[in-house]
């Protein structure tokens, strides 16, 4: 929609990536404050998500570049490689697991506050994705990347890009991110848990549908009517279940948990 640079070196795609980070850090540090988590993990917290949002990057790149073998016969990165959300979610989220339980423990003690802490973390961590993610795509819309079919229709939108008018599939995610976003912190103030199994979830059903709409390049999986994208929303609604089921079991056990010197 607008992919021309507004300064040397900066577009609009960029800006909206960085206002998706800044978005997602104030939401957790306001959030974490709600559930009046103490200063120290909520420290640990923010400096463990900027550090995945970094390996986020990369990890998104690396699964667009797998996504594009395919298209140009072989497995390459370059300034035109691009990125996709569920390569970055993957790789961001295994890191900040990684260094949640293993620094985490060192930090806090074996049965810490980290612990016991841990499904709130998880339903903060649930909103911050959605509003980032919502931000970026309105960066998405700004790049004309993600787009969906050519329509002569009054909704639908130009992209300099593509050359002409096509469905603004990233307006309508943003929209349905947002509204999602809403939810998940409507629930954490009423003191309602298993957001990220209903974020999950909700989003996972929302892309395999969504993923029909879009025109632009999808890739190819070993499961020929299904794009990578869907392939991943149906693990990732298969996740949900898996979560929701465990963080029932064990829950209770971590409430339970023995106080340490940390949390006293």
């Amino acid at each position: 929609m607008f992919p021309n640079d507004i300064l040397p070196g900066i577009d609009l795609y960029l800006v909206f990536l960085c206002l998706a980070v800044v978005s997602a850090i104030v939401v957790a540090r306001l959030l974490l404050d709600k559930l009046s988590y103490k200063a120290r993990l909520q420290n640990f917290c923010i400096y463990n998500a900027v550090a995945s949002i970094i390996v986020g990057y990369f990890s998104a790149v690396l699964f667009q570049a797998v996504y594009n073998i395919p298209k140009y016969g072989k497995f390459q990165i370059n300034s035109q490689t691009g990125a996709t959300f569920y390569g970055g979610l993957i790789g961001g989220a295994a890191f900040f697991l990684l260094v949640y339980f293993l620094l985490g423990r060192r930090m806090f003690g074996k049965r810490g506050i980290h612990i016991t802490g841990f499904f709130g973390i998880t339903d903060v961590g649930a909103a911050c994705i959605a509003i980032a993610h919502g931000f970026g795509r309105i960066g998405c819309l700004m790049a004309g990347c993600c787009h969906g079919a050519h329509t002569d229709a009054w909704y639908g939108i130009y992209m300099p890009g593509v050359g002409d008018k096509v469905v603004p599939i990233q307006l309508y995610e943003t929209i349905f991110l947002f509204a999602l976003f809403a939810l998940i912190v409507f629930r954490i103030f009423k003191k309602k848990t298993y957001n990220l199994s209903l974020y999950m979830g909700v989003y996972g059903v929302w892309r395999f549908l969504i993923e029909y709409a879009r025109d632009d390049y999808r890739g190819f999986t070993f499961i020929s009517f299904l794009t990578p994208s869907q392939l991943t929303a149906v693990l990732m609604i298969i996740g949900s279940v898996v979560l929701f089921v465990v963080q029932k079991k064990l829950m209770p056990l971590m409430l339970d948990t023995p106080e340490t010197e940390e949390q006293k």
